[in-house]
Formats: C-alpha cells, sequence, structure tokens
C-alpha cells in the first residue's frame, strides 16, 4: 500500500527583524528544517516535541493554511496549499483552543452551517449527526450557544465540527487541552473507534500520556528537525532507559537503618521516608530477579514492583541528547 501522506524535504522559514541600536536587520528562522515522511491509510500518528519545534508549523503545511518555502507535500493525492478547495473535503482538524464554531449560534446551528459549507446531502448529514451526537454526548448542550459551553462540552462540539462533512483524514493540534478527566476518557474513546473504522489520524500534543495509549507510530521533532520516526516499543529500546525497582514498605517500618540506607545507597537509589517508598534504577549489571530478593531479605515489604521507564522518561531523555 502506498502512502496516504508523503512528506518530501519540507522546509518552511519565516523573516524576523531585529533592531541594533539605529539599524533594522533581517533574521532568518527556520521552523522546520528538510522534513520527509510517509504515513499509511489508516495510521494513528503522533507527532511530538517540545514547544517552538516546529508541530503546529508542519499541521498547517500539511493542511494547506501555510506554504512551505521549499519541498513537497501530497495527502491523499492532492497538494494542500495548491488544491485547498478540493483537498479540505477529505480533511478535518482541530487546532488546540482556536474554535471553529460561531461563538453566539447554539451547536446544532453551527452543525447546520458546517453542512451547507461542505454541501453534506441531508440523508448523509442526518445520520452522520446522529452518529456524532451519540458518540460524544452532545445533546446534553446541543441547543445551548457556543458561548455558554465548558471547555469539555466545547471541544467534544468542536470534534463533532470537523467531523460533520465524514473526512477521512484528521489532523489534531492539542485536541484534549485543558480537559477534565471525563471528558478526555470520552475524546480518547471516540478517537480509537474513528481509527479503528479506518480514520486516518494524525495527533500532535504535549500529553504523552494520550500519545502512548492512541498511536502506534510517531514522529519527533526538534529544533525543526525530525530525529525519530518509528513506533514506541522501537523507541523505548533504542533509548534503553533502566527499568525501576519500586518498593513500598510496611507500616511502622519506615524509620530505616544504617545498614538498609547503605543498602539504598549502593544500588544508586532513593528513598521517601514519609511515604516508605524505596526507587532503585536496575542497571544492566543488575540481575532483577537477585536484586529484588535481596531487597525482600533486607526490607519489611508491603509491596514492590518492576516498572519500565515511561513514555515521558524515555522522550525528556531524548530531548537531552
Amino acid at each position: 500500500m502506498g502512502e496516504y501522506i508523503e512528506v518530501s524535504n519540507l522546509c518552511k522559514d519565516y523573516t524576523i527583524y531585529k533592531r541594533r541600536g539605529l539599524r533594522r536587520e533581517k533574521e532568518i528562522v527556520h521552523a522546520v528544517r528538510n522534513i520527509s515522511f510517509g504515513v499509511k491509510k489508516g495510521e494513528f500518528l503522533g507527532y511530538i516535541g517540545p514547544n517552538g519545534a516546529g508541530k503546529s508549523t508542519t499541521i498547517k503545511m500539511l493542511t494547506g493554511i501555510l506554504t512551505p518555502t521549499s519541498g513537497e507535500v501530497r495527502v491523499a493525492g492532492f497538494c494542500p496549499w495548491k488544491e485547498r478547495r478540493k483537498y479540505v473535503k477529505n480533511l478535518g482538524a482541530i487546532f488546540g483552543q482556536k474554535t471553529q464554531m460561531w461563538w453566539d449560534l447554539p451547536v446544532k446551528d453551527t452543525y447546520k452551517v458546517l453542512k451547507a459549507i461542505y454541501k453534506v446531502p441531508e440523508a448523509k448529514f442526518r445520520k452522520q449527526l446522529s452518529f456524532l451526537i451519540d458518540r460524544l454526548e452532545i445533546m446534553e448542550f446541543y441547543e445551548q450557544p457556543v458561548r455558554q459551553l465548558s471547555l469539555g462540552q466545547r471541544m467534544r462540539a468542536e470534534l463533532a465540527a470537523c467531523m460533520i462533512h465524514d473526512p477521512d483524514i484528521l489532523f489534531l493540534d492539542e485536541p484534549t487541552i485543558g480537559l477534565d478527566v471525563v471528558s478526555k476518557h470520552r475524546v480518547l474513546n471516540f478517537l480509537k473507534e474513528l481509527n479503528a473504522e479506518g480514520k486516518t489520524i494524525f495527533l500532535t500534543t504535549h500529553d504523552l500520556n494520550d500519545i502512548e495509549t492512541l498511536c502506534r507510530e510517531i514522529l519527533i521533532i526538534n529544533h525543526g528537525r525530525l530525529i525519530y520516526k518509528g513506533s514506541l516499543t522501537a523507541l523505548k529500546k533504542m533509548v534503553a532507559l533502566p527499568r525501576l525497582l519500586k518498593i513500598r514498605l510496611k507500616e511502622g517500618h519506615y524509620s530505616l537503618s544504617q545498614t538498609q540506607r547503605k543498602f539504598i545507597e549502593i544500588y544508586n537509589g532513593n528513598y521517601n521516608e514519609k511515604e516508605g517508598e524505596i526507587v532503585i534504577r536496575i542497571e544492566n549489571s543488575h540481575k532483577p530477579a537477585i536484586l529484588a530478593r535481596k531487597v525482600l531479605q533486607e526490607f519489611e515489604i508491603e509491596d514492590f514492583k518492576i516498572q519500565d521507564p515511561g513514555i515521558e522518561e524515555v522522550v525528556r531523555d531524548i530531548y537531552r541528547n
């Protein structure tokens, strides 16, 4: 199967002016630097990087909002900035808290306006709207003006709005930002369902737990350069951070002897006396089974577990290096 999104040598430069004394000097900012990648149809791709790395600039070029300085992009066979009028029929997008809803209109009227813009046939509109109202639980605020919605309600309404015309591909820039646990759970489940039905989803977010929950493949960008493309599993193996042995002591045994403290020190561990928790990094030289046996002999233990490094720790290590 060919690539649904094809990006080749994509660059975006901005010109800014800085005042030096009485002179104004021109400076070129390289927001995106010669990135290339492909995404297959039906893939759920996570696109991550620190602030200012070039994530939002990339998405704006992929959606046709920005024209690149150089390079080529094909999405579903279209060049986004040259064929935008045709391309948007296949496209749904959310850009953080920038709304595509009409602030003073009820939610239902916004959907009717979008129906007209995208020329969605009445029967298809009713079927799609029924599906969206059910899955995103929109009926409770369906007739309220957008300005009266909570952030969680508005983001669900936004997600439905970008799906009114049933696009094949979604570009989502921080779709869960600021959401409470319940609203976030609804949105994540809905995105999983869309992907299971074959929608291609391109997600950028600072919430790496969302990435780990949803995405099979990720891209990492830093300083405008693409530094990784592959699976989360392969990324963790590549970085090879040590696993953690987490030990919770029995109540009444939080005060440690000198010998016990020395044991923790030898293994470069940390002890939180208030919580009664010991954390030891399992280095390559340690055999986990032997280390666990020594810990059981040395301490009065309520519980312990061996934990793989989380995606946040892995990505932090990549940024540092």
